[in-house]
């Protein structure tokens, strides 16, 4: 009887643990829609750069080609990628926490919300405003964005959310968008630069 007990707890103790294992593996694979939608942003971001290059009469300078990516970056990863998580955030709230892993109903994720919109606002304005103007949207973006991968980046290590929204591709958007971004800024100044020094 005393052995059978204690087999009993023995195995109750692997479930447990085996159920530790499996069930975050199995919530990081997530949902799929929701990771290829992350990433979609990006992959429109390229095509739209490429297309426009292709139909563009100007002449397809290294500084041109840059300066095509980097808009559509913050126009379209950034500008519209941040006003669909104002709609998210504000008009579907519930339902947008629930795929965060968040509970519903808090007051800040309308802040979030309207954050989101700030940086919305920016990125597509970035079509009309250049110089500083740009330089001042990859900081808004890239301190929002980052500071939004450590919230979900410490919500997987401090409470194990493996949530879609929280540990998915939304999480890989948050770090590549800004650090693409960045890295077609510095480019871009740099190539600017250049062609100052050649004329």
């Amino acid at each position: 009887m005393k052995r059978a007990v204690t087999d009993y707890y023995l195995l109750q103790k692997v479930k447990i643990i085996n159920e530790e294992l499996v069930v975050p593996t199995n919530r990081v694979q997530g949902d799929l829609m929701v990771d290829f939608t992350a990433f979609l942003w990006i992959l429109v971001s390229i095509i739209v750069a490429v297309v426009y290059l292709l139909v563009d009469k100007k002449p397809r300078t290294k500084h041109r080609v840059i300066e095509v990516f980097l808009l559509s970056f913050l126009v379209i990863s950034i500008g519209i990628a941040s006003l669909i998580g104002f709609v998210g955030h504000v008009f579907f709230a519930d339902s947008t926490a629930a795929n965060i892993g968040w509970a519903a109903g808090s007051p800040f994720q309308q802040e979030v919300g309207f954050a989101n919109l700030a940086i919305g606002i920016l990125g597509i304005t970035c079509i009309w405003f250049r110089g500083n103007y740009w330089i001042a949207t990859v900081i808004a973006a890239t301190t929002f964005l980052w500071g939004d991968a450590y919230v979900h980046i410490m919500d997987i290590a401090v409470h194990g959310n493996y949530a879609p929204g929280n540990a998915g591709g939304a999480l890989c958007n948050d770090i590549l968008v800004p650090l693409i971004t960045i890295v077609l800024f510095a480019a871009y100044v740099r190539t600017a630069n250049m062609v100052k020094e050649a004329t």
